[in-house]
């Protein structure tokens, strides 16, 4: 069996499943590359596969402070947390400063101070002192369709241009770099229903005409089939692989 590991064999896969070239799957190019369009953005858009968790780094540019937002590619979808920026004119790793202390004062030994259990339980303790104490930690608002990342902070004074900041994402799996996407069995089978209902309902005009032979169009059937087929795919996606709606925290 061939597998799919582009656009184009892709298309070849799903009019085969449909029963070309011995059936004439009656649709137009165009309406072919808005279906695989359709059928890529709903995958990208609910399918655990199709996304990665990621560490982006930007360097800031003078234009970024005077927008104040971070640009970012159109293939990011959630950003979960800005990593705390330092300001490199004072000294935050000496031994005056508070973080500095409170970490200090952890460091014992767990042979002679007590269990595992209590271990951890101090470094949580310490870990949320740390978040609400930590003045670096930064309000963000991501907008995917502006692609644009903003942080609530002065930027004139916390940055500089040069500056390199680290953030955590999800983003898409580019299908065009990493191909076998096109071989994701969920992907196969959606956009194969979604061409079968747009074939249906090319066909519903001609419902009821009958061919010479006494062949009837039944363009209604199709499209009724490929619609429930439609169904019960998105609701499988939306049960066995999405993410939690609460999933990403930023």
């Amino acid at each position: 069996m061939a597998k799919p590991n582009s656009r184009s064999t892709l298309i070849d896969y799903c009019l085969r499943a449909l029963g070309a070239p011995v059936i004439e799957i009656n649709l137009d190019d165009d309406q072919i590359g808005d279906r695989i369009d359709e059928a890529l953005q709903f995958y990208q858009h609910y399918h655990a596969d199709a996304i990665e968790k990621v560490y982006l780094k930007h360097q800031i540019t003078q234009s970024d402070i005077d927008n104040q937002y971070i640009p970012l590619n159109d293939l990011v979808t959630d950003v979960v947390q800005l990593f705390p920026l330092r300001d490199n004119r004072n000294t935050a790793d000496s031994m005056f400063d508070v973080r500095y202390q409170m970490h200090l004062n952890d460091v014992y030994n767990l042979g002679f101070m007590g269990s595992l259990v209590e271990y951890e339980m101090t470094q949580q303790w310490l870990s949320l002192l740390d978040m609400v104490i930590d003045s670096d930690q930064k309000h963000i608002s991501f907008d995917r369709h502006k692609n644009q990342l903003r942080i609530d902070m002065n930027w004139t004074d916390e940055v500089s241009v040069d500056d390199y900041i680290v953030i955590e994402c999800y983003r898409i799996l580019n299908p065009d770099t990493y191909t076998d996407v096109y071989n994701d069995y969920f992907l196969k089978k959606y956009t194969t229903a979604l061409l079968k209902m747009q074939w249906g309902m090319n066909l519903l005009k001609f419902e009821g005409m009958q061919m010479p032979g006494g062949v009837t169009f039944n363009g209604r059937q199709l499209f009724d089939d490929a619609r429930e087929e439609i169904t019960k795919l998105e609701e499988e996606v939306r049960l066995n692989w999405e993410q939690p709606v609460d999933f990403y925290t930023g």
